[in-house]
């Protein structure tokens, strides 16, 4: 009844052949990733995830170069070891952005002393806290209301003082997406 005049012709929008077709007029041509579009994608993933463009992914993709032990699984660290990441991990922001938002607004204090750097790596024994405010205490706790993911292993949250405190540096363990990092190393190394 609500259908048009079109919907009783083989062009009917809604019940299209090629309707799980990908778009675009050249669908059908579309081909198997090869290995540089295999590798492309496992970077674009990590990068997506976490929220960094290329400019800084190849800046930690540097410093996990540079360091001792495995390259791949000292770039994710590096990765999950950013302020933004860990601030949402802990349940104080709905989101990357958000968590993101809440450290350039100061919301959140790093060892007692205010930082607006989303980007900062935090260390060993690093305590993460909320601001005293009212604003900023009311805004973590709805994020933390609102079914905030488990801790991780690597982070002791008290939720009580909004305090966490970084126990221990995350590994490859903690890393929760389904991504090869050899696969990143291959295509950052070219």
């Amino acid at each position: 009844m609500l259908k048009g005049a079109r919907c009783e012709t083989a062009k009917c929008a809604m019940e299209r052949k090629w309707a799980s077709a990908p778009p675009g007029m050249h669908a059908w041509r579309r081909r198997k990733a090869g290995d540089y579009g295999i590798r492309l994608r496992e970077k674009q993933k990590v990068k997506r995830y976490y929220g960094v463009f290329e400019r800084q992914f190849m800046i930690y993709f540097t410093m996990a170069e540079r360091s001792k032990g495995n390259t791949g699984e000292t770039l994710l660290s590096l990765l999950e070891r950013r302020l933004d990441n860990v601030v949402w991990k802990l349940g104080f922001a709905a989101s990357h952005k958000a968590a993101r938002v809440a450290i350039a607004h100061g919301h959140i204090h790093l060892n007692g002393r205010r930082l607006n750097r989303p980007s900062y790596l935090v260390q060993q024994g690093d305590r993460i806290a909320v601001k005293p405010s009212e604003r900023s205490q009311k805004f973590v706790r709805q994020s933390l209301g609102e079914g905030a993911p488990p801790v991780q292993p690597w982070l002791q949250l008290d939720a009580q003082s909004l305090e966490a405190t970084v126990a221990a540096l995350p590994t490859r363990e903690d890393v929760q997406i389904p991504v090869e990092e050899q696969l990143i190393i291959e295509m950052c190394s070219r």
